[in-house]
């Protein structure tokens, strides 16, 4: 059983909300879970896990500016800024610090909502807020 953890963080590396979903499921999945709830900001920056055209277009909508830059094997090439993308760094500082906790780290909760409260707790303690928590499809 594995999962993954979608975060929506702010400048300072705290997570905002949190979604997980089975390990084996594109990231898309947790962008258009994320879509409707995302906070109003000026940016967006994700990794290549979240190109999607109609991502950016949802973001568009929005008025937020994507900062994601383009799968390698896209034919065509995406225009980010490639600045603010190296400051995305404090999204894997945020992920690093969760994963400071073993509880998380090597997820001894076998139910989503219990191990999706263990991720809210350390997020509390390591200086993040607690927000929303919702559990999506877990393996």
């Amino acid at each position: 059983m594995n999962t993954k953890l979608h975060a929506v963080g702010d400048r300072l590396g705290r997570p905002l909300d949190k979604l997980i979903t089975a390990g084996q499921v594109s990231g898309y999945v947790g962008a258009r879970a994320r879509c409707s709830s995302l906070p109003d900001v000026e940016w967006l920056s994700g990794d290549r896990g979240y190109d999607a055209d109609w991502f950016r277009e949802a973001l568009e909508d929005r008025g937020i500016r994507a900062c994601i830059p383009g799968r390698k094997q896209c034919k065509r090439p995406i225009r980010y800024d490639k600045r603010r993308s190296k400051r995305r760094n404090w999204i894997e500082i945020m992920f690093g610090r969760l994963k400071d906790w073993r509880r998380v780290a090597t997820r001894y909760d076998r139910s989503p909502t219990v191990f999706l409260s263990a991720i809210a707790l350390a997020a509390l303690v390591t200086g993040g807020p607690i927000s929303r928590q919702t559990a999506g499809t877990s393996a």
